[in-house]
């Protein structure tokens, strides 16, 4: 059964939405970014392999997809697979491949119809063959999709993609933007906005090396929650908060620069 948010719930953030524009995920709608930390945590405080708490947390995945949108969410990147995390037990390492590929073989017809466009950002010279074809088959399956961008990052390093970039910009002029450009094209991203919303679960307090130069101006929220236990409740707590701090970008408000 899909769970969606309370639609009183929806309601009562609609004024801080109000602004949120309704059309293309990457102009206007907020771009939501989520380390899905703490599944290995969440299963073995209850007496289960580390490996059965990822698969609790890719049906989690699910309903933050699926209510993503009512949150005001136009794009989500999700930290599925840090380039770091080849460390881990070689048992764990390919059961986490194998989930990934049913998570792509699964949702990509209900993705199709929601409208839901999906990209693989990272590396994908180190995945195995099966679910980089599936990658690419579910990518290019939902490439219409408007109302949500959805990224997953797979064998991905913020620090790597901007090392990549360098090396493919040495020795000629480079903007901002250009370097941009560049990065997308090493991390296999395409254009998108950068993150306004950071989410993390499970406890710590870290970006551990996920879309850093896109994190520039990010807002940073931090739970307790292990991610089993995220709800879109939670999701939308989160951009509540979102909404209520002041962002300035260096710079200051206009009321204050008016007074001097």
């Amino acid at each position: 059964m899909r769970s969606r948010i309370n639609s009183d719930t929806v309601s009562s953030v609609a004024n801080s939405l109000a602004s949120v524009d309704a059309g293309d995920p990457d102009s206007g709608k907020l771009h939501v970014a989520i380390i899905m930390d703490g599944n290995g945590r969440w299963a073995t405080s209850r007496g289960r392999p580390r490996t059965s708490g990822h698969v609790v947390g890719a049906r989690v995945v699910r309903t933050i997809v699926e209510n993503a949108e009512d949150a005001g969410i136009g794009t989500l990147t999700l930290y599925a697979f840090s380039a770091d995390n080849w460390k881990r037990p070689t048992r764990e390492v390919s059961m986490l491949m194998r989930l990934f590929r049913r998570y792509l073989l699964s949702e990509m017809d209900r993705c199709v119809q929601n409208g839901v466009r999906m990209r693989i950002v990272g590396r994908r010279d180190r995945i195995p063959a099966e679910l980089r074809r599936t990658a690419e088959t579910a990518e290019a399956t939902t490439r219409e999709g408007k109302r949500l961008d959805l990224r997953i990052a797979l064998d991905y390093s913020a620090r790597d993609s901007m090392v990549l970039a360098a090396e493919k910009c040495a020795g000629r002029p480079v903007t901002r933007e250009s370097f941009v450009r560049v990065m997308n094209e090493v991390t296999h991203s395409g254009p998108v906005r950068d993150v306004d919303l950071l989410i993390r679960t499970g406890g710590e307090q870290r970006l551990s090396d996920f879309l850093l130069w896109e994190c520039a101006y990010a807002e940073l929220y931090f739970t307790d929650l292990m991610w089993p236990e995220f709800t879109p409740a939670d999701m939308l707590a989160a951009v509540r908060e979102y909404h209520a701090r002041d962002r300035r970008f260096g710079g200051v408000q206009a009321t204050v620069a008016a007074a001097g």
